[in-house]
């Protein structure tokens, strides 16, 4: 696994659109705060040719210029990392443009987002053998006092932090809009980590393994494609084992099990040590009378390995940094979440 060099005091901030540009509000406010406080915090920032574009069905403009937007910034030496303008609906049309070749040949470079950026971060990893973030994208940086969680990310892309734990409040429903860009997380929710086994109380639950992983509802759709490596990754770091990070978008309680049963039963669970749910959109929904802890959970069980499901990953913020293709040690003692990345630079 390629691990790139993490960003150095004064140094360039690229920005991409492969998915959704900053077009609309908030996002469009968020973004220009985001740059500012880059600025202000001493580093360069440099824009991709589509982060203002919309002229795209779902991302910011046609598959193929948004796969050449990436690629040349990808190789560029103008930018030490890349954050992703944001997450959208088709980035999937993409994937057939990404130069996956030239990412194995060029320098690796930090590269974050989540949602439909699962396309490159899980792709990046299975295919070039190099790691990203699963992370925040650059208008959450507008955030007028950054939550933990965004330094956090920060942090992370800067080396200055490697483990990370849990926060204790998440936010439901979010009271960011057009009239308020630059707001904080509307956190009112308290922290609702659970793991099968359940941890008695003085103990602890451990893993440790290579981190794969994304939002569900795009890798369902990269699933069996010629962009599917997953068996080959499995075999690459069978010594390692798999820790499967998933969480999910538009996925109700039904989907998200489906979406399960298929990964299952296309063998990318084969080499799992582990698995990491992130809380749903739908969180708190019920269908046919479960919800999706006892959805996943019931048919994960199969695997016989922990699952501590409800994390702070993905969609229902704040968000842990997740770096896809990483090793990590896990631990979990019924209440704190803690995740350290084994990064060899």
């Amino acid at each position: 696994m390629r691990y790139p060099e993490f960003l150095k005091d004064r140094g360039t901030i690229g920005f991409v659109a492969p998915s959704m540009g900053c077009t609309t509000e908030p996002y469009r406010s968020a973004f220009d705060n985001a740059i500012k406080r880059f600025h202000s915090m001493g580093y360069k920032t440099i824009e991709g040719p589509n982060c203002r574009c919309d002229s795209g069905i779902g991302i910011s403009n046609t598959p193929k210029k948004c796969a050449e937007e990436l690629n040349e910034s990808y190789a560029s030496v103008d930018s030490d990392v890349l954050i992703s303008c944001g997450g959208g609906e088709l980035m999937c049309e993409v994937v057939p443009y990404i130069d996956f070749e030239r990412v194995k040949q060029s320098k690796p470079k930090w590269y974050m987002g989540y949602s439909d950026n699962t396309n490159f971060t899980f792709l990046e990893a299975t295919i070039a053998d190099t790691a990203g973030i699963y992370g925040p994208c650059a208008s959450s940086f507008g955030m007028e006092v950054w939550h933990e969680s965004l330094t956090d990310a920060f942090n992370l892309l800067c080396g200055r932090k490697l483990s990370f734990t849990n926060y204790p409040m998440w936010e439901k429903e979010s009271i960011k809009d057009e009239n308020a860009p630059f707001v904080g997380y509307n956190l009112t929710e308290k922290s609702c980590i659970s793991s099968i086994p359940a941890v008695a109380k003085g103990s602890r639950l451990t893993m440790r393994g290579r981190l794969l992983g994304g939002c569900m509802d795009c890798l369902i759709n990269l699933l069996g494609t010629s962009f599917d490596h997953v068996r080959e990754f499995n075999e690459r770091y069978s010594d390692d084992g798999i820790i499967w990070f998933l969480e999910a978008c538009d996925l109700n309680v039904m989907g998200m099990r489906r979406a399960m049963w298929q990964m299952k039963n296309a063998g990318w669970f084969s080499n799992v040590k582990g698995f990491l749910i992130g809380r749903p959109a739908h969180f708190g929904e019920e269908m046919f009378g479960i919800d999706h802890r006892q959805a996943l959970s019931s048919l994960l069980r199969e695997s016989n390995v922990p699952i501590i499901m409800d994390l702070d990953i993905g969609h229902m913020s704040p968000m842990m940094p997740v770096v896809c293709g990483s090793m990590a040690d896990v631990s979990f003692d019924g209440s704190n979440f803690t995740i350290s990345y084994d990064i060899e630079q």
